[in-house]
């Protein structure tokens, strides 16, 4: 890491958004609600541009941001579901750029990967609209998917919410955006984005970890109130292993997909770049009480993200046993593990893992070659026209076994479909989980089923996104 690049300093800190406050960032206020049976139309423009924000906190300058309506995270964006989301955007950087609208089950032409699903949103005042119903409820997210390692880690990212036609009965619904920076002592982004060493490892790290777009200071509990906590890992390739001492967060989503309600494996939710998570919190504790948010995935470096500071009085509500609490299910197709053609996709390639030390494929960097492979084939960002990794009947079912031969942990994400973890290095699963992002560790395996219901050339890609930029990316067709 450059030498100017600056260790971590927690002390500083600002206050969370809930999002209710986030209601005071700029958007267009969508459209009001459609009478019953008629799906309403939610109108959003996002403008892309750079801005200045308070990354690193008071007594530090401002750092230089790609934003969305020149926030970081961008606004976010609501809507029902069953409803139609349309939103316009224009694009004022000084590149092309284009939206990509990650976990979402929407039509091929929506999803936002240039030259494969639509030409690229043209710099300095290119526009595209994007229009699709959105067909689950849950908790989803919108990003670049044009060099992405270098757009995302500058700020451009922002949460799309998909509300269920009723409320959980909670206090408070909150979103937390986890997210790191790589700065330098005066607050500026560190332009390293072309690092080989952090493509053929574990991704770009940053030293500067934030809750929606700041350095957080605590987070107020009343006691006795229930919380929705929204959580969503936007980083590049940080992952989070999130231990909320002194309370039993149990999980009820998965990448905006419900879950039988459980309490988290080894009581620390895992988050994956890309992932998320949707938890009840209760406030069980009383008023003075603190606590404190640890991030334990690195066992030798660990943090505090946030500290969990109790107000006086109480939330005054009765809830029944937090247990009862189900999201209804979304309706995603069961695949037929019987019936279900079988596939194989192997990860190769990075720092100790064949590719970089194995004598297999010659890692040049994101300057001009490929690091990382799936079934030894690699692709770049500026290869998205190649022939599909896999071809998967339409309508179908099919279980596909990821194999991660390499030394590092990858998050393997496919566009335009939901799908099911049904088993772990060869152990089927006693709570198979519905989501879009499997995080794999080093040398694991996990087998994964769906119905493949969405015709198109989807991409397939770690979210790692110098692992994807350098050579771990493909495409997978469903016709």
């Amino acid at each position: 890491m450059p030498a100017d690049v600056t260790t971590p300093d927690f002390s500083r800190r600002r206050a969370l958004w809930t999002l209710g406050g986030l209601a005071a960032v700029p958007w267009v206020a969508s459209a009001a609600p459609a009478p019953t049976g008629v799906p309403a139309a939610a109108a959003y423009t996002l403008r892309t541009g750079i801005a200045r924000q308070s990354v690193a906190g008071a007594g530090h300058p401002d750092t230089s941001v790609w934003a969305y309506n020149a926030v970081v995270p961008g606004p976010v964006l609501r809507v029902r579901q069953g409803e139609r989301l349309s939103v316009q955007v224009v694009n004022d950087l000084p590149e092309e750029t284009t939206v990509h609208w990650h976990g979402l089950r929407i039509p091929n032409a929506m999803d936002g990967v240039p030259h494969l699903t639509q030409p690229p949103i043209a710099a300095k005042g290119g526009r595209f609209e994007y229009s699709f119903v959105c067909p689950d409820a849950g908790t989803f997210w919108y990003h670049p998917h044009l060099r992405g390692q270098v757009q995302v880690a500058m700020g451009l990212h922002g949460a799309l919410i998909v509300e269920e036609r009723e409320s959980l009965p909670v206090d408070r619904d909150v979103l937390w955006v986890l997210d790191d920076w790589r700065l330098a002592r005066d607050a500026a982004i560190v332009d390293d984005f072309g690092s080989m060493f952090d493509a053929a490892h574990s991704g770009r790290i940053g030293n500067t970890v934030t809750i929606n777009g700041v350095v957080p200071d605590r987070f107020q509990l009343t006691p006795g109130e229930r919380i929705r906590l929204r959580l969503l890992n936007v980083a590049n390739a940080r992952i989070f292993a999130l231990n909320f001492e002194g309370h039993a967060p149990y999980v009820i989503a998965r990448d905006g997909m419900p879950c039988e309600p459980h309490l988290p494996e080894g009581g620390r939710i895992l988050l994956g770049p890309g992932m998320r998570a949707d938890v009840i919190l209760e406030a069980m504790h009383h008023a003075g009480s603190s606590f404190r948010v640890i991030d334990d995935f690195s066992r030798r470096n660990r943090y505090e993200v946030v500290a969990l500071i109790y107000g006086d009085g109480a939330s005054g509500k009765a809830w029944p046993i937090a247990s009862r609490l189900r999201l209804p299910q979304n309706p995603v197709p069961v695949p037929d593990l019987a019936r279900a053609e079988r596939h194989v996709v192997t990860m190769s390639g990075g720092m100790m893992g064949g590719g970089m030390m194995g004598g297999g494929m010659v890692g040049r960097g994101m300057s001009g070659g490929s690091i990382w492979a799936f079934n030894g084939e690699s692709s770049t960002d500026e290869q998205h026209l190649h022939a599909p990794l896999l071809t998967l009947a339409l309508g179908q079912s099919h279980a596909i076994e990821l194999r991660n031969d390499t030394a590092w942990w990858h998050p393997i994400h496919l566009h335009g479909h939901s799908f099911r973890i049904v088993a772990r290095n060869g152990r089927p699963l006693a709570r198979p989980e519905l989501v879009d992002t499997s995080l794999l560790p080093p040398r694991e395996t996990a087998l994964i089923a769906l119905v493949a219901d969405n015709p198109g050339d989807w991409m397939f890609h770690c979210h790692v996104l110098e692992h994807q930029a350098t050579g771990m990316m493909a495409t997978i067709r469903v016709a």
